[in-house]
């Protein structure tokens, strides 16, 4: 430290050298003093880094002694003050890797590059009790001019670890109950495809002698008679059709076909050519856009198009009904539509439309048991997308469903 002329004080590095004259006496020396205030700020800086620092920094030398330690170093390890300074820094590996790190060492002075270590492998670092904890290690060379230094960063990751433990443990649970759940469904569907392919036949034989019974006696006893025939042959008409429709939603899983690839244009066409008797019938017109080529089952993905646009013809309201059939696309799906200007759907049956036997309108205002919708929402699922009815349209109603563009499996 010296003083300048204004009373201020400097740091400064001093180097003498001798003064001699011609005859190469000593007569004297010459000191040059070097101001060092922005090097001694650089290195003040860096150690409030290091010391700042949250993970432990190590610096060991070429022999692996530790020359500097920070606090977090101290307070991970459990160590006092400068207790590890000099020490090897094997003292912070578990014993078993002490013989193996060592031969690391030496191979990483002789190419010393910074990088991180334990690629592909957990690490562990040793307290001073002994305990271990996982941890993350860089090694940086550093050059001084006492030699080639190593910075090591050692970043206690135990936390993470818990929470990848805890994570795994979650996924492994909903892996479980995904599982459960698929095999439950399966049960279930395969119940109800027994039980309503069981009941066809008895069902069958009921109605038939109920209409036999119905077109014999029907006028011949009073009037009471006439209306409780009317009411069983109605019932078992019912539970028959209903059965029947049970039967069709158990089969879409069970005996759905493999995926191929279609133009949905042929489906369309298949489609309205069954459905023309009711389009000519109802006056329809209808629109449609260009169909892209999709994996799907054809005849599941014409079962849907059949339902949506026979819903469009049933619930068509007074005015001349228009149907339009389009299709977007982003970078994973595509998303078919369905519109007509017909009596439209209150947003608040948005879900319940989807689910089984569900009618918004009373018996004998309009014919089918509510199962078409529940249907295609099963079938959409089997291909991985989605179906729903858009809440937004105000005049009509817009059906939309998506087929992804990647192959699903089957």
């Amino acid at each position: 430290m010296r003083r300048r002329k204004d009373g201020t004080l400097v740091e400064v590095s001093l180097s003498t050298s001798p003064t001699r004259d011609a005859d190469g006496n000593l007569v004297g020396a010459a000191a040059v003093a070097r101001d060092i205030t922005d090097s001694k700020r650089m290195e003040r800086l860096n150690e409030i880094i290091v010391e700042a620092s949250p993970a432990s920094i190590v610096m060991v030398n070429a022999d692996g002694d530790i020359a500097l330690v920070n606090s977090s170093t101290i307070e991970t390890f459990g160590y006092q003050g400068d207790e590890l300074i000099g020490q090897s820094v094997d003292v912070l590996l578990p014993e078993p890797l002490m013989a193996e790190h060592q031969a690391l060492r030496r191979g990483f002075m002789q190419r010393p590059v910074a990088r991180q270590m334990g690629a592909g492998r957990d690490l562990n670092a040793r307290r001073k009790d002994g305990s271990e904890f996982p941890v993350e290690v860089g090694l940086s060379p550093v050059e001084t001019v006492q030699g080639t230094f190593v910075l090591c960063t050692v970043i206690d990751i135990t936390q993470r670890k818990e929470d990848e433990a805890t994570i795994q443990q979650h996924v492994a649970t909903l892996e479980q109950f995904n599982e459960e759940l698929k095999r439950s469904n399966a049960e279930l569907e395969q119940f109800a495809y027994i039980a309503s392919h069981d009941l066809q036949e008895p069902l069958r034989m009921v109605v038939s002698y109920m209409g036999l019974f119905e077109s014999r006696y029907k006028g011949k006893l009073d009037e009471r008679a006439d209306k409780y025939i009317n009411y069983a042959v109605d019932g078992a008409s019912r539970m028959q059709q209903l059965v029947n429709d049970l039967l069709a939603y158990s089969r879409v899983g069970s005996q759905g076909r493999p995926f191929v690839n279609i133009g949905v244009d042929r489906v369309l066409d298949q489609v309205l050519r069954g459905l023309s008797g009711a389009v000519a019938e109802s006056g329809t017109q209808i629109k449609r856009d260009p169909m892209p080529e999709v994996m799907a089952d054809e005849l599941q993905l014409g079962q849907v198009f059949q339902n949506l646009i026979g819903n469009s013809i049933k619930f068509r309201g007074t005015e001349p009904l228009t149907i339009h059939i389009g299709v977007e696309e982003d970078d994973a799906f595509w998303t078919f539509s369905v519109s007509d200007n017909g009596i439209g759907v209150e947003p608040a049956y948005a879900e319940r439309i989807f689910q089984m036997f569900q009618r918004l309108h009373e018996r004998g205002v309009y014919e089918g048991s509510g199962i078409g919708l529940a249907i295609s929402k099963k079938i959409i699922e089997r291909h991985g997308g989605k179906i729903w009815l858009d809440a937004e349209t105000k005049d009509g109603a817009q059906f939309r469903f998506t087929l992804p563009k990647k192959r699903m499996a089957a």
